[in-house]
């Protein structure tokens, strides 16, 4: 049976578990709308209108793992993109604890991917409101995770976590997620109060540490066009670092491909960032 663990209940997060629902982001938001105060999980079944990137439909059969995750005012509106990271984070550390495996075969993709073995086995979307003018801001972060089932008829490689782990099932992959996420949220508030100088230090640090990718040369495809160069790192700020003919380029959000997945390049459906 699902359900949040008793550290991470503590915390002050609650559960909302459904059976079928249109989109655990839009039942986040529309609790936020209705005065809900934050730290809300809601997750499902079975969607039926789960999105991913740009708005792209995401298969739900049931099986997998939707969940949302409902924050009031977690921080600046500034820094809001790095709750991307963090939840990356807490993504990466659930999984490898279910599984036992970790990097370099499960990696980070930035900007909201987790890869097992190069395919696709989870992602992020993370999406910001403003619930009135001048009022709270609602972040709310989905994650989809290929537990038992994958998208066949695509593109670009996907896998689940079964192929490691068979009998997985998406309740213990929750429950290990939303404590890792209230940890690492935890840690990322009190760095945020403490350390002046780069609050993101610690957070962008762990995170390269699992990322795919770093030093080999990337294609970015943007809204301005396509740029190729070398994945650098992240900035300060997040942002990706891209090393190319002309010098350094810090990019915000993007579809990222690596040369050793070429069937990636097809068809992207990551998370995002919108704020």
């Amino acid at each position: 049976m699902v359900h949040l663990s008793p550290e991470t209940e503590s915390a002050g997060y609650r559960l909302l578990s459904l059976e079928a629902t249109g989109s655990t982001n839009d039942d986040a938001l529309e609790a936020a709308r209705s005065g809900d105060p934050g730290q809300l999980w809601v997750i499902a079944t079975q969607q039926l209108a789960g999105r991913g990137r740009h708005g792209r439909q995401w298969s739900s059969p049931p099986g997998n793992l939707y969940a949302s995750l409902l924050l009031i005012d977690p921080c600046e509106l500034n820094l809001a993109p790095q709750l991307g990271f963090v939840a990356g984070l807490a993504l990466h550390e659930a999984v490898e604890s279910v599984i036992g495996v970790g990097a370099p075969r499960l990696a980070l993709k930035w900007p909201n991917d987790l890869l097992l073995g190069g395919a696709k086995v989870a992602g992020l979307l993370l999406e910001g409101h403003r619930l009135r003018p001048e009022g709270p801001l609602a972040v709310v972060i989905g994650i989809g995770v290929n537990v038992a089932f994958a998208p066949t008829a695509t593109p670009y490689p996907a896998t689940t976590l079964q192929e490691v782990r068979p009998g997985l099932n998406r309740d213990d992959v929750f429950c290990a997620l939303s404590s890792a996420f209230a940890r690492t949220f935890s840690a990322w508030k009190s760095s945020l109060r403490t350390t002046t100088t780069d609050p993101f230090g610690a957070i962008r640090r762990l995170w390269l540490e699992r990322a795919a990718g770093i030093g080999q040369e990337v294609t970015l495809r943007l809204p301005s066009g396509e740029r190729k160069g070398i994945f650098e790192g992240l900035d300060r700020f997040g942002r990706l670092q891209l090393k190319g003919a002309d010098g350094m380029e810090l990019v915000d959000a993007g579809d990222l491909y690596f040369p050793n997945l070429l069937h990636d390049i097809a068809m992207p459906d990551a998370g995002t960032k919108r704020f």
